[in-house]
């Protein structure tokens, strides 16, 4: 009998891994079955089980792999020395990620953004998933933090507001992001990337307690 190389059995993943994220993002993860995927993915059930023995097994690894595509574009931009400014940052790790899911077939800019969001609703649910978030978040968290301590070395950000307050102020802007593009699309990542440059341009309020 032939061996099957690594190459094949990697492939195989890959087709099915495809077809079962288009049906999440067409249908929700609720409203697909196994067969549905099955059809999807156009494999039978037994090459199918082969790999994955659930639904929920796909979503976590899905989940999984999309967490994997987020860290692995904050650590790459994160590399350059300086690093871009957080306005920068931000914009450019989610114009990142649109671009590899947009390069799908049949994609559309709120395919990602829509999985997104019913990956995190899924976590109240699934406490396998709520665990793989809380590490994604983790990571992500820390390599901010790491930014910021970069950022007040190169002397341009101030050491007043604790590093994990900054963190999690822009994570909560990319994950703001995300969920208008998923709800009303249309939102380039450039608007996020102006916004946060607006904000940050910001100086103190003119004095006029004596008529200034």
């Amino acid at each position: 009998m032939a061996r099957v190389s690594q190459a094949h059995l990697d492939a195989r993943r890959r087709q099915i891994l495809d077809g079962a994220t288009r049906c999440f993002t067409r249908n929700g993860f609720h409203a697909t079955s196994m067969q549905d995927v099955l059809k999807e993915a156009d494999l039978s059930a037994g090459a199918v089980y082969r790999y994955f023995r659930s639904k929920e097994e796909l979503i976590v690894a899905i989940a999984e792999e999309t967490f994997l595509l987020i860290r692995g574009a904050f650590e790459a931009a994160a590399e350059r020395n300086p690093p871009p400014g957080p306005d920068l940052l931000i914009a450019e790790v989610l114009e990142t990620i649109l671009e590899v899911r947009a390069g799908e077939p049949g994609a559309d800019p709120r395919d990602f953004p829509r999985l997104m969001l019913q990956v995190w609703t899924e976590t109240l649910r699934n406490e396998d998933l709520a665990a793989l978030l809380r590490r994604g978040y983790e990571e992500i968290s820390g390599a901010w933090m790491g930014l910021v301590e970069t950022y007040r070395e190169a002397g341009i950000l101030p050491a007043g507001v604790p590093a994990e307050h900054i963190a999690r102020t822009l994570i909560a802007a990319a994950q703001g992001y995300i969920t208008q593009q998923a709800l009303f699309g249309g939102i380039d990542p450039g608007m996020l990337r102006d916004g946060l440059r607006g904000l940050m341009s910001m100086g103190p309020a003119p004095d006029r307690r004596h008529g200034a």
